[in-house]
């Protein structure tokens, strides 16, 4: 079945409409994809465009992301949002304060991961608070070697949960995920009692659709793959358009006045 990748106007009006509470996701979404973590870019304007759409959202706009605090903040430097790290095991309020959730050992794994990175140059882990993350973009052909010692190091740390997205594992908190970061939020000003608005790229963003699809709000994936977001853009520079149109725009913009794109 051909899927649709054409709801920009859609989510221009979502955007645009009082009442919104919006939530981010970073890699292959807001920002390109890149060979590794380190190589990705935020293009210009972007910065300008959350700073405006948060104030025009009194403030509700966070980014909720697999990458630590930290990171996030230095890409989007000087702007400081409401954020969420490694899938919610960190989260920073509206108000500045940084909640911390509590995190299995995944030292196990870290010394898997590692022992594998050091026979297969390709590799790149990624330390994170209570995570680990196996890249494989630059060795491809590793995907199932990858899978096969990461599901082996994860079977044996209780708690722990192993995600499989876009040239990466990831081994994380189970009892954390992008959905619970959202729903917090949902529960602190200025995010309660707004629509909440999540989009997101991978199978790691599906907890957020779930949650804000159930909360009256809607997902959004960016690019192909199976889904159960409701609407659906083609690549991150869809939704960099949509943000930037959203951040300038008067309420209610007409589906006429964004162009539509076929891919």
């Amino acid at each position: 079945m051909t899927q649709t990748l054409d709801d920009s106007a859609a989510l221009l009006q979502l955007l645009s409409a009082p009442g919104a509470a919006v939530f981010l996701d970073f890699d292959g979404t807001l920002v390109d994809l890149a060979p590794t973590p380190d190589g990705v870019h935020v293009a210009p304007g972007v910065i300008e465009a959350l700073a405006l759409l948060a104030e025009r959202h009194g403030g509700a706009l966070a980014l909720i992301s697999g990458r630590p605090v930290p990171q996030i903040d230095a890409m989007l430097a000087p702007l400081v949002l409401p954020v969420a790290g490694v899938h919610g095991v960190e989260r920073r309020g509206a108000d500045g304060v940084l909640h911390v959730a509590a995190t299995p050992d995944v030292s196990p794994v870290l010394a898997r991961a590692r022992a594998l990175a050091a026979v297969h140059p390709g590799l790149l882990v990624e330390q994170k608070r209570g995570a680990v993350a196996l890249h494989y973009r630059l060795a491809p052909e590793l995907e199932q070697l990858c899978l096969r010692e990461m599901t082996a190091a994860v079977q044996a740390c209780p708690g722990v949960l192993l995600l499989h997205g876009k040239m990466v594992l990831e081994a994380k908190p189970a009892a954390t995920d992008k959905g619970g970061a959202i729903a917090a939020f949902m529960q602190e000003s200025p995010f309660a009692g707004r629509r909440p608005v999540f989009a997101g790229d991978d199978t790691t963003d599906e907890a957020g659709f779930a949650f804000v699809q159930q909360a009256g709000g809607q997902g959004v994936k960016v690019g192909l793959g199976p889904s159960a977001a409701t609407l659906r853009l083609a690549s991150p520079g869809a939704l960099r358009t949509a943000l930037l149109a959203a951040s300038i725009s008067p309420e209610g913009v007409d589906d006429d006045e964004f162009p539509r794109t076929s891919v």
